[in-house]
């Protein structure tokens, strides 16, 4: 079994997202090994005193902030996730990153 809480895990899984990039709550629980807790990831985030977690970076799955939209928390999310080069609609949802090509797309052609 593994050492780490269910705490800990989702702690890594939201220090391991990279700057720039962006996660959605259930993926975040699916990386901690914890498929279908994206709500226990969303409490823990909501009790996070830690300033150095990159909690902007985590979103709804519809790439949106879980913060009412105009409110400090919300603000707060996109102004960081922008510094980072996330870019963001007019809407205020995340646009999703190109997916990189494949081996056989790098050699043969393709999407």
């Amino acid at each position: 079994m593994d050492p780490l809480s269910a705490a800990e895990r989702i702690l890594a899984a939201i220090r391991a997202i990279p700057r720039g990039e962006t996660a959605a709550y259930g993926v975040v629980a699916q990386r901690a090994g914890l498929p279908g807790r994206a709500r226990l990831v969303a409490r823990l985030l909501s009790q996070n005193e830690d300033p150095a977690l990159p909690w902007h970076r985590v979103l709804r799955a519809d790439g949106r902030s879980a913060f009412p939209p105009g409110s400090p928390d919300h603000d707060e999310q996109l102004k960081r996730l922008r510094r980072e080069g996330v870019a963001i609609d007019v809407h205020g949802r995340v646009r999703p990153a190109k997916r990189a090509k494949t081996v056989d797309e790098e050699i043969w052609g393709g999407p």
